[in-house]
């Protein structure tokens, strides 16, 4: 399938590792001029080297200015990027009982404000030219909250309600704006987690993965690549009918419809 996105420009922030980075290089291999982002450059540039048209821009999101001088980069290379995809790193684990308001604010600045911060800088754009890509890399717990990351969940939950508004507002204008939302993928984010239920549970590694994959319909985790695909899917022509939806890939994980 052609994705027709050919010469389009996408931005990918925090696309250093993990399924970030999975989307870019499956944007990449489309034909796509991809901004690799995030805040270790070197990485970014090692990274970038690698795909057929891409450039590194170190970035730090939560910090003053930082989505300016991330969409000025871009802007620079390639000019106004056609595809956004929205990512930052997860906060850390944690109950919600005794939350501390602190942590709570710092998730929501980087999982909704940051976010924001990038679609009021490339949106205009998009809706001039008649044609545009938001992609949020979600979190199943939009659908179902996860046990022990309530930052997480507060957080994404807050991005999707913003999202799914801003899909009304935009589709006449030919701008998609959908989430993503991964389940159990073998990234280092879920080999962290694994890693602290091991120490919580006083168990090992590979029982806690044994475990997971026990409630995995599909019975394994998923790769970045299948998460990758179904991203570049869902910023390609052919889903221009897409939009305000919030679809998973995560073999099967969540019972609900």
């Amino acid at each position: 399938m052609d994705l027709g996105i050919r010469g389009r420009v996408a931005l990918v922030a925090a696309s250093t590792g993990g399924l970030g980075r999975a989307v870019a290089e499956a944007l990449a291999s489309e034909g796509a001029s991809v901004v690799v982002a995030g805040r270790r450059g070197e990485l970014a540039e090692e990274i970038a080297a690698q795909l057929p048209e891409a450039v590194a821009v170190q970035a730090d999101l939560s910090a003053p200015g930082g989505p300016q001088a991330l969409v000025e980069a871009a802007r620079e290379a390639y000019g106004d990027p056609d595809i956004l995809i929205l990512n930052g790193p997860g906060p850390r684990p944690g109950p919600a009982a005794g939350l501390d308001t602190g942590d709570l604010a710092a998730a929501v600045d980087s999982l909704l404000l940051a976010q924001q911060r990038l679609v009021a800088l490339t949106l205009p754009a998009m809706r001039s030219r008649g044609w545009g890509r938001i992609l949020a890399i979600g979190s199943s717990g939009i659908a179902a909250p996860l046990p022990g990351l309530a930052l997480s969940n507060a957080g994404r939950a807050a991005l999707a309600a913003y999202l799914k508004t801003l899909a009304t507002e935009v589709a006449a204008d030919g701008v998609t704006v959908n989430l993503l939302l991964p389940g159990r993928i073998a990234t280092d984010r879920v080999a962290v987690l694994d890693a602290a239920r091991a120490e919580r549970e006083q168990r090992p590694v590979t029982e806690v993965e044994a475990a997971s994959k026990a409630t995995i319909p599909a019975g394994r985790y998923g790769t970045p690549v299948e998460f990758g695909a179904f991203a570049a899917f869902l910023c390609g022509a052919p889903a221009s009918y897409i939009t305000g939806t919030a679809p998973r890939c995560d073999g099967g994980l969540v019972r609900s419809l």
